[in-house]
């Protein structure tokens, strides 16, 4: 595990593990430069990939510690005293039964970001209910808007549990944080997933409300409505994505397209029109012959790649947005700093593969490791040996 080096080094970040989102805002922390520890149960919780392969917990070590266990309350309360900011992402009330709720920790450490991530909020009549990205969406209107006439079509997990959920979450740690030095106080920072979501279409809100959105599918200038902002099939099955949106870019769209599109570019009764001559168009060559026909032009026009493309995409490969680790490529820390750069520190860790380790850079001596590995309240695994 490489040692903290980004802009964050020297802040430290408890995080009771979890699944999703909360992981992913640990792992930007951690590859940030700050010294995140993930505390999960013995053996682990739900797993969704084997331990190697989980990319979301890459960059930081993970201590197994038995939180029902009294010492192993015990345990994270005095690592709470040392850290900035704890991280749980546990259904609404479940901290405080467990003693580690943002009282129990804030009267350890008051200057303690105590950070909260939920898809509904810690309050309100859905608190309590389970859900997921595709639900949170749904409820925000977020969802109705993306896809075909047809029906709303999810965008993979990352417009409510990494966009509205993750990011949102460590913008408010980070701003926290922030307060913090000028207050020298903590607070909690409650990171609902809705909230989150719902802030991300706000650009929305404001087109529907002037007048500019109609509230249905597929009708709008971003939304697949325009014939000019969609993608389109090729002949071999590949796919363009166009976004010719203004008017300079537009006429190089056309030009390369080489059709006549009849008609100005907004006019919307000949939308349908132009979308069949686009698509015509299109399906007469391969992706890769319309990627050359674009290139080093300002349409708007790109090739629609796929995940094992897009790393050895000559662009990509130049600014080294992705990074290379024993399970394939993935993508690399963002945003870039001149000066302390964000890393990946290290591959995914096993529940309980530093437990040791840990304790002993937290402060805790080698009788207290050995009591507590004893007493069952922590547990080093046989994987770390």
């Amino acid at each position: 595990m490489l040692p903290p080096s980004g802009p964050l080094a020297g802040i430290r970040v408890v995080e009771l593990s979890g699944l999703g989102p909360g992981p992913y805002a640990c792992m930007l922390l951690a590859e940030l430069g700050a010294d995140v520890v993930r505390v999960d149960r013995p053996g682990g919780g739900a797993k969704l990939f084997p331990p190697e392969k989980e990319a979301l917990h890459r960059s930081r070590p993970c201590a197994a510690v038995d939180l029902k266990n009294p010492d192993g309350r015990e345990t994270v309360l005095r690592m709470v005293e040392r850290a900035d900011v704890l991280v749980e992402g546990l259904r609404p009330g479940v901290t405080e039964r467990l003693g580690l709720g943002p009282d129990d920790c804030l009267a350890r450490n008051p200057r303690l970001v105590y950070a909260r991530m939920t898809g509904w909020g810690q309050t309100g009549p859905l608190a309590d209910r389970a859900g997921h990205d595709i639900n949170y969406l749904g409820l925000t209107g977020a969802l109705h808007a993306i896809g075909p006439k047809e029906k709303p079509v999810p965008p993979l997990n990352i417009g409510a549990d990494f966009g509205g959920g993750s990011m949102f979450l460590v913008v408010g740690v980070l701003a926290a944080l922030l307060e913090r030095a000028t207050s020298g106080r903590g607070q909690v920072v409650d990171a609902a997933m809705v909230d989150g979501a719902s802030s991300l279409i706000t650009m929305v809100h404001g087109m529907l409300g002037g007048g500019l959105w109609r509230d249905r599918r597929a009708s709008n200038l971003l939304d697949g409505g325009a014939p000019f902002y969609d993608t389109y099939a090729c002949a071999d099955g590949g796919f363009m994505a166009v976004g010719a949106l203004e008017p300079q870019f537009y006429a190089q769209f056309v030009a390369g397209l080489g059709v006549d599109l009849p008609g100005g570019q907004h006019d919307v009764q000949r939308w349908p029109e132009h979308r069949r001559l686009i698509a015509e168009a299109f399906a007469s060559r391969t992706r890769d012959e319309w990627t050359a026909v674009f290139e080093g032009t300002d349409a708007c026009v790109t090739p629609v790649l796929g995940l094992t493309e897009a790393p050895r995409h000559p662009h990509l490969a130049a600014r080294g947005t992705y990074v290379e680790t024993p399970t394939g490529f993935q993508p690399a820390p963002a945003p870039r700093f001149s000066r302390t750069p964000a890393e990946v520190r290290g591959t995914p860790r096993g529940p309980g593969q530093d437990t040791v380790a840990t304790l002993s850079a937290w402060g805790f001596a080698d009788d207290e490791v050995d009591a507590l590995l004893a007493s069952g309240a922590v547990v080093q695994s046989e994987e770390a040996q």
